[in-house]
């Protein structure tokens, strides 16, 4: 008995949502794991430190004289005399529960200290990701529109420009000339949108410089294919053959750009808070560096891990859904 063209057509439908959930679920597969090879990582920052631990909590602590009994109480108390496994396994159970213990210097749990000042962090970076998706497409749409001509020079000079100086330099000069010359924002910022705005933009402006590179050689390959210049033999204007044709074949290299970037942004963020006297995750990391705060830390350089991971699964999922070629295996 044959199958009609309504039953092969519901096969193939059924094959592709098959092979978009097995992908998918790969690729969820490959970010757990991920985050479990990180969360060792971070883990190991404490009882794997050189010298004794207990005795760099206790003077963390500001206990300068301390009695035997008082460092192996502390070594039980952060769990020191398990196995190492166990440790491990005890940490991972209190991070799963939201528990990343007590900061060494003020006794006050790190899960609560890092959510008084994790707001502050996210509008700063929220707001700079926004500035850069917004800047990083405007800039590359404009460039490969007038590729070659001095709108596209100037934007290749800003790129290049942009590519080579480090964040935390734009930030200083943002402060120094913008900030502190030209009398906007301020020099203590709070935590407010208005403070936010121009370091935002400053950060923005700088992580743009290497999106607006690739995006833009992606549109001026997509504007040279075959599928374009199709386009031009029906008539379609250069306009329509940019955001229609060149667009959404150039998109995918962009968003994976935009998803490794971020945890580079989160895991700068202590230098360019620093600077602007940011209110945030990024000045409370420095003071745990400088009091070897490790518990802090750890919690910092996870959330910092966890975010690239994140966002790495999130364009890896988006990439499944745009380009079903993605969704293939190996064959």
């Amino acid at each position: 008995m044959g199958h009609g063209p309504e039953q092969v057509s519901r096969g193939v439908h059924i094959l592709k949502r098959g092979g978009f959930a097995l992908a998918a679920l790969t690729r969820i597969a490959q970010a757990v794991l991920t985050a479990l090879a990180a969360s060792v990582i971070v883990w190991a920052l404490l009882p794997l430190a050189p010298g004794d631990v207990a005795t760099r909590v206790l003077l963390a602590r500001g206990v300068q004289e301390y009695t035997d009994a008082e460092r192996l109480a502390t070594e039980i108390e952060l769990g020191l005399d398990k196995p190492l496994p166990l440790q491990f396994v005890h940490w991972l159970g209190r991070v799963f529960q939201g528990d990343f213990g007590q900061s060494f210097t003020s006794q006050a749990p790190v899960t609560q200290e890092v959510l008084d000042r994790l707001p502050a962090t996210l509008m700063l970076l929220g707001l700079a990701l926004v500035f850069s998706i917004v800047f990083s497409l405007i800039l590359a749409l404009v460039a490969a529109a007038f590729r070659d001509r001095w709108p596209d020079r100037a934007i290749r000079l800003y790129t290049r420009i942009g590519a080579a100086l480090p964040t935390f330099v734009f930030a200083l000069l943002g402060l120094t000339f913008v900030v502190v010359g030209l009398k906007l924002g301020r020099v203590l910022s709070e935590a407010t949108w208005g403070a936010a705005l121009i370091p935002a933009f400053i950060i923005g402006l700088d992580r743009a410089a290497s999106w607006t590179q690739l995006l833009r050689a992606g549109l001026l390959e997509a504007m040279a294919s075959g599928h374009a210049e199709v386009a031009r033999a029906r008539g379609a204007s250069e306009r329509r053959i940019l955001l229609r044709h060149a667009l959404p074949n150039a998109i995918l290299p962009f968003l994976t750009a935009i998803g490794i970037s971020i945890g580079a942004l989160v895991g700068g963020a202590p230098l360019i808070e620093a600077i602007f006297t940011w209110p945030g995750l990024g000045a409370y990391l420095l003071e745990a560096l400088s009091a070897r705060n490790y518990p802090v830390i750890q919690a910092y350089v996870l959330i910092a891990a966890l975010s690239y991971v994140a966002a790495a699964l999130l364009v890896d999922l988006a990439a499944l859904a745009i380009d079903p070629r993605l969704r293939e295996g190996p064959t």
